[in-house]
């Protein structure tokens, strides 16, 4: 973090300052007491199962400089204790996030988007890092809290900052957004998600598109050329606006080829034109590629600069990692989460690095999808029955793949697909394990690779 005095800290959190010195600096934020270092600030955060100004003394007694907490807590702490009283600890982490963010004058790019967002970030991040002291989201802390927390990275010697955002609801990218006040908006995609919460999928558009309408002055929003569903929301935009993906965007490819473990590229941007090998594979995540060269570009950075970043990509967990399995298998592990469209090109995925293998993809539910699920799940099954593609369906909602592959398998819970592996995995397989976050699927994963294959 910038470093800044008690008194700064307080003024950016609209708090009382109680303490000895106003004028000690503190360099660091913490909200998990657990993880206090001498000299940080800790702040206390609410939540439906936890109070973090319960922890307050303990903070300090394990060497925090002061801690923020409301004013209730604050009477329970010690006379001498360094302490800014506030009303709602979320709102002093994000009110002093933003304040770091205006003081540092680095570059922001936030990233939103119905899938990809975390690839986006991930990539962009290793493009940067080469030419640019970057601070990046670490994994998916990409929300109320996860934002704020990454704008607190900001250092005196950042450049960049790389913002993630999720959304679950019409106006949470639009708080979010206004903390980060981005320079550079990037939307990854549209599909349906969350929408039992957020209604249709034009909805969703218009909650990802929040992101365009706070764009700082003077500010980019890079947007899929394809994507008509924002096409109202982007012509109301009055600033720059950059398009990725078709080939008459503005950041396309040219020519690609796999190569083992590599993808080589031709890309175009803007008119100009580099080579450039990522250290991926997955037509869905060179996709993400072009989203983050763009950005990449309009922060003022050559795109033959991204060439050294292309090969050092390295995705978040659960994010398509692939792993040998003995036997000559293969593991696909992308189990963070999924979506339709997600879910669809991670079976192209599986087809593509296969070589072949016999494929076999252990799909789990896709959650938030509303009355239109059954269908959904329906066109993800026929995806797989098209690309020749085992089905192993794991989860209530699940059975419905099978309504589009009839007579693959199903598993009532992830218990019995762990039972189920060493039938429904041959030996040699390239498999992909996918599913809804809350369905914890990576399980079946870890049993692959620990019990190494079915057959080990």
């Amino acid at each position: 973090m910038l470093p800044l005095t008690l008194a700064e800290v307080a003024a950016a959190c609209g708090g009382r300052l109680e303490a000895l010195d106003p004028g000690l600096v503190v360099r660091q934020v913490c909200t998990d007491s657990r993880r206090i270092e001498p000299g940080d600030l800790f702040i206390g955060l609410q939540g439906d199962q936890f109070d973090g100004d319960e922890f307050a003394a303990q903070a300090l007694a394990d060497g925090a400089a002061a801690v923020v907490v409301r004013s209730e807590a604050a009477a329970a702490l010690p006379a001498s204790a360094a302490r800014i009283e506030v009303d709602d600890g979320l709102r002093a982490l994000q009110s002093l996030a933003t304040e770091v963010r205006r003081r540092s004058g680095v570059k922001v790019v936030a990233i939103t988007g119905s899938a990809g967002k975390t690839s986006t970030k991930d990539i962009l991040a290793a493009l940067l890092r080469p030419v640019a002291s970057t601070v990046a989201t670490v994994a998916n802390l990409n929300n109320e809290i996860g934002v704020p927390l990454t704008l607190l990275d900001i250092g005196p010697d950042t450049e960049v900052a790389v913002v993630e955002m999720a959304m679950r609801g019409a106006g949470q990218i639009r708080e979010l957004a206004r903390l980060a006040e981005a320079d550079v908006g990037v939307i990854t995609n549209v599909a349906p998600v969350h929408l039992e919460l957020v209604g249709t999928v034009e909805d969703v558009a218009a909650a990802k598109a929040e992101l365009i309408e706070e764009l700082a002055d003077g500010g980019t929003a890079v947007v899929p050329a394809d994507e008509q569903l924002l096409t109202r929301h982007v012509h109301r935009y009055r600033g720059r606006v950059v398009t990725f993906g078709e080939e008459d965007a503005d950041v396309h490819v040219v020519l690609q080829e796999r190569r083992g473990e590599t993808t080589h590229v031709l890309l175009d941007a803007f008119g100009y034109r580099a080579r450039m090998d990522f250290s991926f594979t997955g037509a869905h995540y060179l996709r993400d590629a072009l989203a983050a060269v763009a950005a990449f570009v309009e922060l003022d950075y050559r795109l033959d600069q991204a060439a050294e970043g292309a090969a050092r990509v390295a995705f978040s967990d659960l994010r398509g990692a692939l792993s040998e399995l003995p036997h000559g298998g293969l593991l696909l592990n992308d189990a963070y989460n999924a979506n339709p469209v997600a879910m669809k090109a991670a079976v192209d995925h599986l087809v593509a690095v296969a070589d072949g293998r016999p494929a076999v993809a252990v799909l789990g539910d896709m959650y938030e999808l509303g009355p239109g699920a059954d269908a959904y799940h329906r066109a993800v099954g026929e995806h797989c029955a098209a690309a020749g593609v085992r089905l192993v369906a794991v989860g209530g909602l699940a059975r419905g793949y099978l309504t589009g592959a009839p007579g693959e398998r199903w598993c009532a819970t992830v218990e019995e697909c762990l039972a189920a592996l060493p039938e429904v995995v041959p030996a040699g397989s390239a498999v992909l394990v996918k599913a809804s976050r809350a369905l914890r699927l990576e399980r079946v994963a870890e049993a692959l690779a620990a019990q190494g294959g079915p057959d080990a």
